[in-house]
């Protein structure tokens, strides 16, 4: 992949995501396109973050939670950013299991409030 370059549109149609949000990941300095003019080119450095980023905000991280764990690699390498890692996701774990179990107790609710409705109406059809 060291050959790959993407233009800014090649990039937005390979990643599905607007124009605007890739200017804002590069305004943030997620990422860090080759400039030609007003032309925007991505290398393979780019691509693998920005599937890292997309896979990033998928789980649940904040953008700025992203970014630093990307300047990890730049400034301490691959271990340090693996260990980084490991510590977000089990702390992502945790959250997402807990949202979890709440949306499981919030849909039992609804399921057996829905039922008693539905039972209360059944069995008073004959009030119409």
């Amino acid at each position: 992949m060291p050959d790959t370059r993407l233009s800014f549109k090649e990039m937005c149609a390979k990643f599905d995501v607007t124009p605007r949000t890739l200017r804002y990941y590069e305004y943030i300095e997620l990422l860090s396109p080759e400039k030609e003019g007003r032309a925007r080119f991505y290398h393979a450095r780019d691509i693998a973050r920005m599937t890292l980023i997309l896979r990033g905000r998928r789980w649940g991280f904040s953008l700025e939670e992203i970014r630093q764990w990307l300047l990890i690699y730049d400034r301490q390498g691959n271990a340090a950013q693996m260990a980084e890692w490991i510590r977000l996701a089990d702390r992502q774990l945790a959250a997402l299991d807990a949202e979890q179990k709440q949306l499981e107790r919030t849909i039992a609710e609804l399921r057996k409030t829905r039922d008693e409705v539905a039972d209360s109406l059944a069995g008073g059809q004959s009030d119409n």
